[in-house]
């Protein structure tokens, strides 16, 4: 495994497993399957409404605690320095773990310094290991680092080849905040996995177009957590460890950066609106907060020269290009997948 070295010295897997829109009764094999696929970092959130099955896998795993990096991210309806405190002690109690290692907040909305206060407590006391923030454009970002005591050491964000957050990226950096990518696969965007010039690099290195658009956020130092359901994925995300893609190779695919966002900019007032009609409490039904499709649909058979790889459909309960509803759960990781 390869791993970025957070501000306080915390080392986390650069490939991680997101259970956005996993079913609470698919969740435990799923996880279970990632962690014998050989993935040691797992990112849920409470939002999502799998916490206690993640902290399942985990135990039934027989993999040490401590050689499993755990995220998870704390909703809006649970922000404000009380809420927020008791938001992950029951977080702690449903993963059935002492301490997780990545807390975040979920979104840049509501009573933020509260809550991130809680979290610095909590950091503390040692009950998070590091603690970051989620969906933060560069301007909350930047007055959220001036402002507190404890920047931020991880900001996941929507980041993938359609859209490269560059610029949002050079101030990750400029402030030593590592950026983490929900829906790297552009939730398996067709023009994406049929790109030529995707098509082309997977015939030198026999790699998919997920497995580059993967390796190339991992080259740039971006954290990836793809989603998927079906084991043989899972394998296939896994496998981009064994090779890195040339500068020249990194500089061409600058070029297909669309500088915007396939799903919502949360810039956008519909969409804080929506954001708010959506704080209801997490322990409710999970809520649509991430990306609007399962990343779960990107193609499975290695690339074989000359012949593009074909997009596996949708699964039938998330349709494609469906909007996410606001009391629904939502990359990444409406992804963080």
């Amino acid at each position: 495994m390869e791993y970025v070295t957070l501000a306080n010295g915390i080392e986390m897997p650069v490939l991680g497993y997101g259970v956005y829109q996993i079913p609470k009764e698919e969740t435990e094999a799923c996880v279970l399957n990632a962690l014998q696929t050989g993935y040691r970092s797992i990112d849920t959130a409470q939002a999502y409404g799998n916490e206690e099955e993640v902290g399942s896998a985990i135990i039934k795993s027989g993999i040490p605690r401590q050689e499993i990096f755990l995220t998870s991210k704390v909703w809006i309806s649970d922000y404000g320095y009380d809420a927020c405190r008791a938001s992950v002690l029951r977080s702690l109690e449903k993963l059935q773990t002492d301490y997780i290692d990545l807390m975040l907040l979920h979104q840049p909305f509501n009573d933020t310094y509260g809550a991130w206060r809680a979290l610095e407590d909590l950091y503390d006391e040692g009950k998070l290991r590091a603690i970051g923030v989620s969906n933060f454009y560069p301007d909350r970002l930047i007055d959220f680092c001036a402002f507190n005591r404890i920047k931020p050491m991880v900001n996941q964000v929507e980041a993938h080849l359609l859209f490269q957050q560059a610029e949002a990226k050079v101030f990750m950096d400029k402030y030593g905040v590592v950026m983490e990518a929900w829906a790297p696969l552009a939730q398996a965007n067709k023009e994406l996995m049929e790109e030529p010039l995707l098509l082309a690099i997977g015939e030198k290195y026999r790699k998919t177009p997920a497995q580059l658009a993967l390796r190339w956020n991992i080259d740039r130092g971006v954290v990836v957590i793809p989603k998927t359901t079906n084991p043989e994925r899972m394998a296939e995300n896994f496998d981009v460890l064994d090779f890195k893609l040339s500068e020249g190779e990194m500089v061409s695919l600058e070029a297909l950066d669309k500088k915007k966002s396939l799903f919502l900019s949360h810039t956008d007032p519909d969409t804080v609106e929506m954001f708010i009609t959506a704080a209801k409490p997490a322990e409710e039904e999970p809520i649509a907060i991430d990306s609007p499709v399962d990343e779960s649909i990107e193609p499975t058979a290695p690339v074989e020269p000359g012949v593009p790889a074909e997009p596996v459909e949708p699964a039938p309960e998330e349709p494609a290009g469906e909007e996410p509803a606001p009391e629904e759960p939502a990359e990444t990781d409406l992804p963080a997948e």
